[in-house]
């Protein structure tokens, strides 16, 4: 699995040929979550509170981005990174 991006702490990875709906996981030491692109929801697992709030924003920041990477996943393309949080 990719990670396209990765910032404090936090990898963001997304599989080639996943399921719909659109959507990414991220990891942060012990914890796992996925995350729908749009709307932007959690579909699964936990994160701590602060940990989630970045990823939700960053998730916002990108959110076009995002589904730009979700249709090359799809396609079987090559995946670019997205950039880091700040």
């Amino acid at each position: 699995m990719p990670t396209i991006s990765e910032f404090f702490g936090i990898m963001i990875m997304m599989y080639y040929d996943d399921h719909a709906p659109p959507h990414f996981h991220a990891r942060y030491g012990e914890y796992e979550i996925v995350i729908q692109i749009s709307p932007i929801g959690i579909l699964r697992g936990h994160f701590p509170q602060r940990a989630l709030g970045l990823v939700i924003e960053w998730t916002q920041m990108y959110q076009q981005k995002l589904m730009d990477e979700w249709d090359r996943a799809s396609n079987n393309k090559k995946l670019q990174k997205i950039p880091p949080l700040q």
